[in-house]
C-alpha cells in the first residue's frame, strides 16, 4: 500500500507519519518511511538546492521537484511496493500541485501532467490531508525557515486552498483530517481510515 501525507509545513505531517508506521509495524507489516523531496541521495541533493538554495523561477523549481520525484520512485517507491511493503511518504505529487501550480500559478493542470510524466502515472493509494489554516501553520515553523516557509502569508494560504481542491477532485483517495486537534486523535483517526477502506 501506498500513502502518502499532505499539508502544509507546520501541520503535523512527519508526526503522523511516525504514529502510523508505529501502529502498522507493531502488526507486523513491513513499512518504508521517506520523504520528498528527498528519499534517494540525487533526491537530497535536490532538496538542498530547492529549500536552501537561491531564488529560482518558478517552472525550474517545479522541474527540480518533478525530477526528484522520477528518481524517488526508481529506487525506492516502485521496489518497495513491488516486494510487498507499505510505503509512508511526506509529501509527493500532491504537493507540487498545491504549492507550484496553485500557489505559483502554474496551473493545477499543467504541475499535475508534468508529475504524471515523472513517476510513471504512479500515484498513491490514500492521501492523508492535514488540514490547518496557513497562519496557525506558519505560527507553529522553527524560526530557521527554509526557502519555501518564508514565502509570505497570501502564499501559504493559496497552498492550503489548493490542496483543498484536490481533496474535492480526488475524493476516493483523499482523507482529511482537522490538524488541529491532539496529535493522538489525529492519528485515531488517520488509522481508523486505513482500516476501514484498505
Amino acid at each position: 500500500m501506498f500513502i502518502t501525507f499532505e499539508g502544509l509545513d507546520g501541520s503535523g505531517k512527519t508526526t503522523q507519519v511516525h504514529l502510523l508506521a508505529a501502529r502498522l509495524e507493531a502488526e507486523g507489516a513491513e513499512i518504508v518511511i521517506t520523504r520528498e523531496p528527498g528519499g534517494t541521495p540525487l533526491g537530497e541533493e535536490i532538496r538542498d538546492l530547492v529549500l536552501h538554495g537561491g531564488d529560482m523561477a518558478p517552472w525550474a523549481e517545479a522541474a527540480l521537484y518533478a525530477a526528484s520525484r522520477a528518481q524517488h520512485v526508481e529506487e525506492l517507491i516502485r521496489p518497495a511496493l513491488a516486494r510487498g511493503a507499505t510505503v509512508l511518504c511526506d509529501r509527493y505529487v500532491d504537493s507540487s500541485v498545491a504549492y507550484q501550480g496553485i500557489a505559483r500559478g502554474l496551473g493545477l493542470e499543467r504541475v499535475l501532467e508534468l508529475n504524471l510524466a515523472a513517476v510513471g502515472g504512479l500515484m498513491p493509494d490514500r492521501t492523508i490531508l492535514i488540514d490547518i489554516e496557513s497562519g496557525r501553520a506558519v505560527a507553529r515553523m522553527s524560526e530557521d525557515r527554509d526557502r519555501i516557509e518564508r514565502e509570505d502569508d497570501g502564499f501559504h494560504g493559496r497552498a492550503a486552498d489548493g490542496y483543498r481542491q484536490l481533496a474535492a477532485r480526488f475524493p476516493e483517495r483523499y482523507v482529511t483530517v482537522d490538524g488541529t486537534v491532539a496529535p493522538e486523535l489525529i492519528a485515531e483517526e488517520i488509522y481508523g481510515a486505513i482500516r476501514r477502506n484498505p
